[in-house]
């Protein structure tokens, strides 16, 4: 299961990086004589409504979906962490403040609270990532502080404490870094959810704009052709379903031999 995962997340990250020089067809040049042909040894994703290759066009997707993922991840997390160490460390009011805060924000669906973020801002890749950022910090600052209270108890931090270390250096170099490998877990399955939430606002027509190709607008513009040319709704749908699933496992694997640690 592991490796399974492990050579997916591999395939479509470099299917991404090097898709544009190994499919060598441009994903905006149109062949209108063709539109919605099948799959072919020259197209074998087929072509779209436009007469672009699908396989192409499948492959730039790929680059705007795992570029968003890893920037609302790399964000959050680092927010998170700084936010949940910092509530964890220091308790009292601070710390009930923010987590009163981190409450209400998990009140509202985190989808919906996005919609109407992108739908105030403007539609946009870089509306996308500051939405998704927005609500994405939530949950590595509870899991981060939830370590935090544990790890301040134990005996080595008390040691610190004692011989006068600072507050500061405490967190960063004694407590932090024991909320690494939970952190990892957290942001593996965070990637999985900013890709589907990324396809989920290019569907509805909130995220990447055309020409530019993206998985969840590839998606929607496959709904209408379900019947005289289904391989439009299946490429982009079987791509977001195999790196969803990917990362997914990838986290569980992880989860399981940090149980099997602890």
């Amino acid at each position: 299961m592991r490796t399974l995962a492990a050579g997916v997340i591999a395939l479509v990250v470099a299917f991404a990086l090097l898709g544009p020089w190994l499919v060598r067809q441009d994903p905006a040049a149109q062949q209108l004589p063709l539109r919605l042909a099948g799959p072919s040894w020259q197209h074998p994703f087929g072509l779209d409504e436009l007469g672009r290759d699908v396989l192409a066009r499948l492959a730039t997707g790929a680059r705007i979906s795992l570029l968003v993922g890893v920037t609302v991840v790399g964000v959050s997390a680092a927010i998170g962490v700084l936010v949940g160490g910092v509530i964890g460390y220091a308790g009292g009011w601070i710390d009930q403040a923010v987590s009163r805060t981190m409450d209400l924000l998990l009140a509202f669906p985190g989808l919906l609270l996005a919609i109407a973020l992108v739908a105030v801002l403007g539609p946009g890749v870089s509306h996308v990532v500051l939405a998704l950022c927005v609500i994405g910090w939530v949950s590595y600052a509870r899991l981060v502080r939830g370590q935090v209270l544990r790890i301040r108890e134990l005996d080595f931090i008390q040691s610190a404490r004692a011989i006068g270390a600072a507050p500061g250096r405490v967190l960063i170099r004694h407590i932090l870094p024991g909320t690494l490998t939970v952190v990892s877990v957290q942001a593996t399955l965070g990637m999985a959810g900013a890709v589907l939430a990324e396809a989920s606002l290019s569907f509805l027509g909130l995220g990447v704009q055309p020409p530019t190709p993206s998985w969840g607008a590839m998606l929607d513009a496959g709904r209408s052709h379900l019947l005289d040319a289904p391989h439009l709704a299946i490429a982009p749908g079987a791509a977001i379903a195999f790196v969803i699933v990917s990362f997914n496992l990838a986290g569980d694997v992880l989860r399981e031999r940090i149980d099997r640690r602890i």
